[in-house]
């Protein structure tokens, strides 16, 4: 077994992160300049707002993922894609849920909005990145074997 054929672990959540940090500025900063530019203070656009924003960072992550995390076992399959996107959508879920729950709760304690967005959202990404790592380590990029190319 060669140092490619395994990299797991501490190393490869270490790249999962650093990515994260990238596709957390791109989710962060999608949220603020939409919040710039369409301010808002309903419920339903800050979902569609953060919604938007989650979703550009969720494709970055793929491509990054599949490309350098996952590399060894990403083959761009059916399946890797299709349950990437279910992936994306529990974690979306999780996000959207963290966001809004967390929002609604600092708006009725007083905390102003651009800092209760700001704060629900940096809630919201890192409990979605931590779902996302493991769906993705165990069930997407999952290395079901040498012998199994599909």
């Amino acid at each position: 077994m060669g140092q490619s054929t395994k990299k797991s672990g501490p190393f490869q959540f270490f790249q999962f992160g650093l990515i994260g940090v990238g596709n957390a500025a791109v989710d962060i900063g999608t949220l603020n300049l939409l919040l710039l530019l369409f301010h808002t203070e309903d419920g339903q656009l800050l979902l569609l707002y953060n919604t938007i924003s989650y979703c550009l960072a969720i494709a970055n992550s793929y491509f990054w993922n599949a490309n350098v995390t996952f590399k060894r076992t990403s083959k761009g399959s059916k399946y890797q894609r299709i349950a990437f996107i279910i992936q994306g959508l529990i974690s979306l879920l999780i996000s959207n849920g963290v966001f809004i729950g967390l929002n609604t709760l600092m708006e009725y304690i007083g905390v102003p909005n651009w800092i209760r967005y700001n704060i629900a959202k940096g809630f919201a990404m890192f409990l979605s990145f931590l779902a996302s790592f493991f769906m993705v380590k165990y069930a997407v990029f999952k290395d079901f074997g040498k012998n199994n190319d599909s």
